[in-house]
C-alpha cells in the first residue's frame, strides 16, 4: 500500500529518486524535510551564512526567515543568534516548524501508525465502571445541592442608562470572587415590568448557585432584542445594546469572564497610555474670564471720607499724611490689578487658541514632513493641512 501510494501520489521529495546520485542531493535541499520519507534539509547555519554573504551588498536587513525543524531546542536558537551577530547580520528571524497552531504550510504528513505508535490500551471494565460511578456522583452533587452565598458578601453596583431608561445592576460574589447572584433595579418602570425583572434576576441567581456556568447564561441571553434598547450611557466599555438583558449579560461577561469581544470599547483603549481621552471631558475644568474692567492710575487720589469732620478736625501734618497714604495704596493696588489682568488675558488667549485648534481637528502632533502642528485625523492615520503629508495612509 505504501509503494502504491508513493507511485500514485508521489513522495514529495527528491530523495530516493532513480538515476540520482547521493552527491547530487545537496542541490535540491530545502528549508524543511520534504514529504513523508525525506530526511535532508538546510540547517539554520546554512541559512545564516547565505544571508551573511549577501548582507554587505544590502543597506537594510534581509527579509529571510531561518527555518528550524520541529525538534529544535533553546540552545539551537541561542547559537543561531550568536552566529548572526558574529557574521554582522542586521536582523535574524527564526521560525520553528510546528510552532503555530494555524501553520500555513506543513511539510510532513504523518500516518496514524507513525504519529500514535501502537494502539492505546483499552481500560478494563472495572476501571470504566469506577470512573462512570465517580462521574455520576460528582455531577449529581454539583447540580442538586445549592451553594449558598455568605451573609456578608462582596460585589459591585453598576449604574447605566439604556435607551433613556436607568438601570442599576448589583452583584453578589462568593469568597473566591465568583459570581453568585444579581439584582436588577429599574425604579421608573411599571410594576409589572419591575416584577418580571426581579423574578428573572432571582432565577439567574438560583441557577448560578446551583452550578450553572455563567458562560451558558451569556451565550443564551446576549443579543436578545426588545425595548428599551439603543445607546448606553454611564458605562466605559458598552456603548450600544439590543435590550436591557443584552446589557446585563454583556456587563457580567466583561467583568467576570474577561470577554472583551462583547464590548464596543476594549480594555486597552481605556489605558492611560492609549492615544485619546480615557473619559469624557468634565463639565468643569477651570474658570474662564468673560469680561474685565481695567482701572487706570491717576495723579489725583480719592479724598478719604470722614464720618463727621467737625468732631475730629485733623491738623495740617496729619491731613497731609492722610492724603499721601491713600495715594500710595491706590498705586500699589493698580499695579497689582494690572499684573493680574495681564496674566488673565494671556491665559484666556491661550485657552481660545486651544479651543480653536480643537475645532479645526488638530491632534497636537508635529508633522514629520514640515514640522507644523496641523495634523488632523484621516481615517486611522493623520494628515497635515499645511503640506498635505500623511503619517502612512494615502
Amino acid at each position: 500500500v505504501r509503494a502504491a501510494n508513493n507511485f500514485c501520489l508521489g513522495t514529495m521529495t527528491i530523495e530516493g529518486a532513480p538515476h540520482l546520485k547521493a552527491e547530487h542531493y545537496p542541490i535540491f535541499d530545502c528549508a524543511n524535510r520534504c514529504g513523508r520519507i525525506g530526511k535532508r534539509y538546510l540547517s539554520a547555519e546554512a541559512h545564516i551564512r547565505m544571508m551573511a554573504s549577501a548582507q554587505p551588498f544590502i543597506s537594510g536587513a534581509i527579509s529571510k526567515t531561518i527555518n528550524m525543524p520541529l525538534d529544535a531546542e533553546i540552545g539551537d536558537v541561542k547559537r543561531a543568534y550568536r552566529l548572526g551577530s558574529e557574521l554582522m547580520l542586521k536582523a535574524v528571524a527564526l521560525y520553528r516548524d510546528g510552532s503555530k497552531l494555524s501553520q500555513p504550510l506543513s511539510s510532513t504528513i504523518e500516518d496514524e501508525e507513525e504519529a500514535g505508535g501502537s494502539q492505546p490500551t483499552v481500560a478494563s471494565q472495572e476501571v470504566q465502571a469506577l470512573a462512570q460511578r465517580i462521574t455520576e456522583r460528582v455531577v449529581h452533587r454539583y447540580i442538586a445541592k445549592r451553594r449558598r452565598l455568605p451573609g456578608r458578601r462582596a460585589g459591585y453596583t453598576q449604574k447605566a442608562n439604556v435607551g433613556g431608561h436607568k438601570i442599576y445592576l448589583r452583584t453578589g460574589e462568593y469568597e473566591d470572587g465568583s459570581l453568585g447572584e444579581i439584582f436588577l433595579d429599574m425604579h421608573k418602570e411599571g410594576a409589572a415590568f419591575r416584577s418580571l425583572m426581579n423574578c428573572f434576576a432571582i432565577s439567574v441567581s438560583l441557577g448560578l448557585q446551583h452550578g450553572v456556568p455563567l458562560d451558558e447564561f451569556v451565550d443564551a441571553f446576549v443579543f436578545t432584542r426588545f425595548e428599551p434598547n439603543g445607546m448606553v450611557q454611564g458605562h466605559d466599555q458598552i456603548k450600544m445594546v439590543t435590550s436591557v438583558i443584552d446589557y446585563v449579560f454583556r456587563e457580567l461577561a466583561i467583568s467576570y469572564l474577561g470577554r472583551d469581544e462583547l464590548a464596543q470599547v476594549s480594555t486597552e483603549d481605556l489605558s492611560n497610555t492609549t492615544m485619546g481621552a480615557k473619559t469624557a471631558d468634565p463639565e468643569y475644568t477651570e474658570e474662564e474670564v468673560v469680561s474685565e474692567t481695567v482701572y487706570e492710575s491717576t495723579d489725583e487720589a480719592p479724598t478719604p471720607v470722614q464720618e463727621n469732620p467737625h468732631l475730629h478736625p485733623p491738623s495740617a501734618g496729619m491731613s497731609r499724611g492722610l492724603e499721601d497714604a491713600p495715594r500710595a495704596a491706590a498705586g500699589e493696588n493698580v499695579a497689582l490689578m494690572r499684573s493680574e489682568t495681564k496674566t488673565a488675558m494671556e491665559n484666556r488667549q491661550m485657552r481660545l487658541q486651544i479651543a480653536e485648534a480643537r475645532l479645526k481637528g488638530y491632534e497636537g502632533d508635529a508633522c514629520g514632513s514640515c514640522g507644523a502642528f496641523t495634523l488632523v485625523r484621516n481615517g486611522t492615520c493623520l494628515k497635515c493641512v499645511s503640506c498635505g503629508g500623511t503619517s502612512g495612509c494615502s
